[in-house]
């Protein structure tokens, strides 16, 4: 890339939904590290609550009727792992996810767990 003129600019690319790079080594060692933290059900019910919106530790604890302390040593695990980011509004800190890939890996885990549990055929 050039260098960019002052007073320019340079365009942020847009992210895209599909990646067509080969798994090397860093990519596989990533894509483990985020089976491995939605391998845990209170986690992936975290992840899947956060994917209708961001929440605080005290509703997240209440809808899946875990401890704060629980709930929140989740949360650090997931932030940690850079699935879900943070706003503070006061003394509150309201966790979201932090992509889009992350949301729908979730739905599809979770699709494809309710095929198993009803019995319904799969599809492609």
């Amino acid at each position: 890339m050039g260098k960019t003129q002052p007073g320019k600019v340079r365009p942020v690319p847009s992210p895209s939904l599909v990646h067509d790079a080969s798994p090397d080594r860093d990519r596989l060692d990533a894509a483990s590290e985020t089976f491995r933290m939605l391998a845990d059900p209170t986690r992936l019910h975290l992840l899947w609550l956060l994917t209708q919106g961001e929440a605080d530790v005290s509703a997240l604890a209440e809808v899946t009727g875990g401890s704060r302390t629980a709930v929140s040593q989740h949360l650090a695990k997931l932030r940690f792992a850079r699935l879900v980011d943070t706003r503070k509004d006061g003394r509150r800190v309201f966790y979201r996810l932090r992509d889009g890939h992350l949301g729908r890996l979730v739905q599809e885990g979770l699709n494809h767990a309710d095929h198993r549990v009803t019995g319904e055929p799969p599809h492609s």
